[in-house]
């Protein structure tokens, strides 16, 4: 990674008070599941937490995109930490009293998740103010790299900390959420350009930029549908190592090895988009995903199968990089949040639908067949990174620079 990105105060504030805040989310998710079933016994009720949670994640997803471009990013991130601060305290004392009820607790999951929604795309959106143009990649790796990290960190330290004292991983999460307003409040450089308050802020606008722009149009036509595919081959492997009678905590390893694949793929994911390219990168990443997600057909009966889902997650930081960057540079600042959030709604929306899609056909067909309906799916994005115009345009840009100029 770039030594000067290391250096630049701004983004390191920003980047290590989200990673804090991402594993207390990690350890947090996890104990909410572990109160609820503690308090009720109840599976269904500690699936609904989850559910809802979600769901109040992607409700927010495009309001917040036009919040992070209406408001003061740095202002709005700090009233998201005070509203989850708030939440995970009230949680921790009520855990500690005895008075944690099943409304409290899903209250406190859904104010978490809609807020941090609302963080995320704010954040996103203020990217490009902290980070030089032409290291935009680079950050958007380090934050892969501590998203991956979280998610391998979080599960088991939630589980640790709960067996410690039921409210001791909420009290973690506050205190995390605490820092991060230390931390965010600390950064100095305006996490937006000068814009006219008078000139309204329309979600249209976002939109229309996104379906005008060739290259935006290829980065949700690929990032939806690959997301989509891996979600949906993971759940489909372990649906088929649980029917074959593998060991739980075999099956969790399937998606540990996936995630330790997305944090070294996330480590070199510079180096390999300095070295290949924007466009030669995302079309290799394509087809390798299109050949090694079918491969995990023939390997639903081990826990091998985590093998080429592993090294489809490593090439994803990668692809992230060199296109999230590329968006962050040549995206307006007044439409950062809206675009944004407009792109990970599709992302995000389409993951969401993989593991009843995937449940729906290993049921009607086997694994086999539906792991490689998904492979075929993300054959789609291949065709179109290959012969679509979007990153031909991308890759005639001779510096990122001059693509954020010219827009």
């Amino acid at each position: 990674m770039n030594a000067s990105l290391w250096r630049n105060r701004e983004f390191n504030l920003l980047w290590t008070s989200q990673t804090l805040s991402d594993l207390g989310d990690g350890v947090a998710t996890l104990a909410l599941a572990l109160l609820v079933l503690v308090q009720t016994g109840d599976p269904v009720s500690a699936g609904l937490v989850g559910t809802l949670a979600s769901v109040a994640r992607l409700v927010c997803r495009l309001p917040a995109g036009v919040i992070a471009d209406r408001f003061d990013r740095r202002r709005l991130m700090l009233a998201c930490d005070c509203v989850r601060l708030l939440a995970f305290t009230v949680l921790t004392v009520a855990v500690v009293t005895g008075r944690a009820s099943l409304p409290l607790i899903i209250a406190a999951a859904v104010f978490d998740a809609a807020f941090g929604a609302l963080f995320g795309t704010a954040e996103d959106a203020s990217l490009r103010s902290i980070v030089p143009i032409e290291q935009l990649p680079d950050a958007v790796a380090r934050n892969e790299a501590r998203s991956y990290g979280a998610m391998l960190a979080g599960p088991p330290l939630g589980g640790l900390l709960f067996s410690v004292g039921h409210a001791v991983p909420f009290l973690g999460n506050a205190v995390s959420y605490l820092v991060s307003l230390v931390m965010v409040g600390a950064i100095r450089k305006p996490l937006q350009a000068p814009r006219d308050k008078d000139v309204p802020v329309r979600f249209a606008e976002g939109l229309r930029f996104i379906v005008t722009h060739p290259f935006l149009r290829m980065l949700m036509l690929i990032a939806a549908p690959l997301n989509f595919a891996i979600g949906g081959v993971v759940f489909a492997v372990v649906v088929a190592l649980q029917s074959g009678g593998t060991a739980p905590a075999v099956i969790g390893l399937v998606e540990t090895v996936v995630a330790v694949g997305g944090l070294l793929g996330a480590v070199v994911a510079p180096r390999l988009q300095r070295r290949l390219g924007l466009t030669v990168l995302v079309r290799v990443i394509c087809w390798l995903a299109v050949v090694l997600l079918a491969s995990a057909a023939l390997l639903t009966s081990s826990v091998a199968a985590a093998v080429p889902l592993a090294l489809t997650v490593f090439l994803g930081p990668a692809g992230n990089a060199a296109l999230f960057g590329y968006q962050a540079a040549i995206t307006p600042d007044h439409l950062q949040g809206r675009v944004v959030s407009v792109i990970m709604m599709a992302a995000t929306s389409m993951a969401a639908l993989a593991p009843v899609v995937a449940g729906s056909l290993v049921a009607a067909f086997g694994a086999p067949t539906a792991i490689l309906v998904f492979a075929g799916s993300v054959a789609v994005p291949a065709v179109g990174a290959t012969f679509g115009t979007g990153l031909s345009r991308a890759a005639g840009e001779n510096r990122w620079s001059a693509a954020a100029e010219r827009c």
